[in-house]
Parts: C-alpha cells; sequence; structure tokens
C-alpha cells in the first residue's frame, strides 16, 4: 500500500510543528549552555540516571538525592541505568557529560530502530508465568538477547502458586523449563503474593538488574512486593486473551532493601531479534557454540545439510530439538523482518 499524499496545508502544518519543536529544543539547549558557561550551576560531579522523562532525566546523587536535568545538546541517547557527570541547578540541574557503559538493553522502538532502554545491567531475569502461557520461543528469544549483550540471564518463574493444585499446570511449567539448568541457567520460583521472595532477593542483592518479560507475568507486582513505596500500577489480565495491560511507561531504576537496584523497564510481549545476523543467534544458544564453525559447509543453514555439525550435536543429544526449533524460528522470523 503506497504511502498517502499529504496535501499542501497539511504538509505545511508538519513543517511548522517540527519547526516549533526544533526553536523549543534549542532554547532548552541554549539555557543549559548560559547556566554551564554562566556559573549558575553546582560542580560537576558524578551520578546515576534513575529515570528518564523525555527532555529531561532524574539523576541521583546519593541514594535518596536527586534532582531533575536538562541534557546537554550533545548527548545522545541517555537511558535509566546510565552513569553521568552533572551539575546540581535551582531548580534544574544539567548533564554534561555521558560516562562509559559496560553493558546495554536495547529492543526496536515501533519504527523498527534499535534503542537502547537500560544500561549498567548486571542481570536480565527472563521473567514467566503459567498465565499468560509461556512458551520456549519467547524465552529463548530473550536469552538470546541477553547472550548477544553479555549481560547473565535468570529465569524467573513468577506467580507459582498458581501450580500448586493443578499437577497439569505444573507439569506443562516443569516441562518447559527443565532443560535450562543443564545449560547453566539458573531458574527460580517467585509468588509475589504469598511472601516467596527469599530466593529472589539474594539474588537481587548488590547487583543492578532488570525484568523483562510478557505483559502480565507480574513484573511490578514483583517490584511492588520488593519496594512497596514504589507504588507501580498493575494492570490485570484479560479475560479474553490472557494477556497483559502495559502499565509501565517509563524505566526507573529503584534501589531494594536487600542491598540490589532494579530497573523497571516496559513491558513488551514481543522482543525483536531482527537486527542481529544468522550467527549471532546461532552464539546465543550456549550449547550451539563447541560446534559451530565445524559444519562441512561455510553456509550451513544446519537444516539438513550433510556434513552439519549442529545436527550431528542433534542426533548425539548434544542439543536438543526444541532449542534447534526455537532457533529456526528465529532465523526465520528474521529472514521475512
Amino acid at each position: 500500500m503506497s504511502k498517502r499524499k499529504l496535501s499542501r496545508q497539511q504538509a505545511w502544518r508538519v513543517e511548522k510543528i517540527q519547526e516549533e519543536r526544533a526553536k523549543r529544543a534549542a532554547r532548552r539547549d541554549a539555557a543549559a549552555e548560559q547556566a554551564v558557561s554562566g556559573g549558575e550551576l553546582g560542580p560537576e560531579q558524578e551520578g546515576l540516571v534513575i529515570a528518564h522523562y523525555g527532555t529531561q532525566v532524574a539523576v541521583e546523587s546519593a541514594p535518596g538525592v536527586s534532582q531533575r536535568c536538562h541534557i546537554r545538546a550533545n548527548i545522545e541517547g541517555l537511558v535509566t541505568g546510565d552513569r553521568v557527570v552533572w551539575c546540581e541547578g535551582d531548580p534544574t540541574g544539567v548533564v554534561v557529560a555521558q560516562l562509559a557503559r559496560h553493558s546495554v538493553l536495547s529492543r526496536p522502538d515501533p519504527h523498527g530502530r534499535l534503542k537502547a532502554v537500560a544500561a549498567n545491567i548486571d542481570q536480565i531475569f527472563v521473567v514467566i508465568a503459567p498465565h499468560p502461557e509461556p512458551h520456549a520461543n519467547l524465552v529463548d528469544r530473550y536469552l538470546v538477547a541477553a547472550e548477544a549483550v553479555a549481560i547473565e540471564p535468570v529465569i524467573l518463574v513468577n506467580k507459582s502458586d498458581l501450580l500448586d493444585g493443578d499437577p497439569a499446570l505444573r507439569a506443562q511449567m516443569e516441562a518447559l523449563v527443565t532443560i535450562y539448568p543443564r545449560l547453566g541457567y539458573r531458574v527460580l520460583y517467585t509468588a509475589s503474593r504469598q511472601g516467596g521472595l527469599r530466593a529472589l532477593q539474594e539474588a537481587l542483592r548488590a547487583r543492578i538488574s532488570v525484568f523483562v518479560g510478557q505483559s502480565g507475568v507480574g513484573k511490578s507486582s514483583l517490584v511492588n512486593a520488593l519496594l512497596p513505596e514504589a507504588g507501580l500500577r498493575v494492570g490485570a489480565l484479560s479475560a479474553n486473551t490472557r494477556k497483559g495491560t502495559h502499565t509501565t511507561t517509563t524505566a526507573q531504576l529503584f534501589h531494594l532493601a536487600c542491598g540490589g537496584s532494579l530497573i523497571d523497564s516496559p513491558g513488551i510481549r514481543e522482543f525483536g531479534l531482527w537486527h542481529m545476523e544468522r550467527l549471532e543467534v546461532a552464539q546465543g544458544f550456549r550449547e550451539f557454540r563447541p560446534h559451530l564453525g565445524h559444519c562441512k559447509f561455510r553456509d550451513c543453514r544446519h537444516e539438513q545439510e550433510p556434513g552439519c555439525a549442529i545436527l550431528a550435536a542433534l542426533e548425539s543429544g548434544a542439543i536438543s530439538q526444541s532449542r534447534l526449533d526455537s532457533y529456526r524460528h528465529i532465523v526465520a522470523s528474521l529472514e521475512v523482518a
């Protein structure tokens, strides 16, 4: 379908709106530069971005002490978790520099461009629950994404109290997650409404973590249980689709009583990996790595080629059929994106 052509009046209005936005941005930048050069701000200090609000960020200088700040014009792409250099002001400070990151979590935006959502994360909790129904392919997408950015993933089964008294549901969940400990992934069970959080609190200690997963799996409920004063809005599952509603609108960093920090990021139902090449996806499957590069053909697709090392590993039991199916499903989705 071809794009609808704008009328001259519509095009003029779009141009005027863009001009006005550019002027406002220029005025903000000029005010920030004047404050920096005019000595109206305090001395430079390091801080932590704990929330992002469009053209401003909240920067923390010490636990519980933060200020909203403008961002200097030459700094782009700041996200929650970034370490920055900033100057205190009245009423608004200014971020003057961004420090190096040791990790960054990204996902495609609505326009298909890869966009950072959180930085300097130590571990990613892939949150699943009995409802909405989890699927191995979705879990594997999160794991591949975590492997690609070298952030440790942990699988977190939330709402585990729903498994009690339902043997069929428990068997279904155990069949899904049983393979992951054998691959070196930790699997934790939580029930936030019943206070079953001890193992999770221990895993969060002294680290910066992020929860990812489908909407409705209880990420915000977990944050509320870990940090009641956060007061995040929690959305109920749709009665028709059994999927959740999006309740978190901006990434925020919270300090936990257990000594760790948690970035709560907007819920997403799909985790796009279209920006990755086929070999990168294969590298994201831990059990594939010893066999990669040993196929007879350099461009082997691991389908039915003779001399395929991945298929040989499948035959020997070193790779499971379900994980190979996940790999093929992800690669197929890349090729049609």
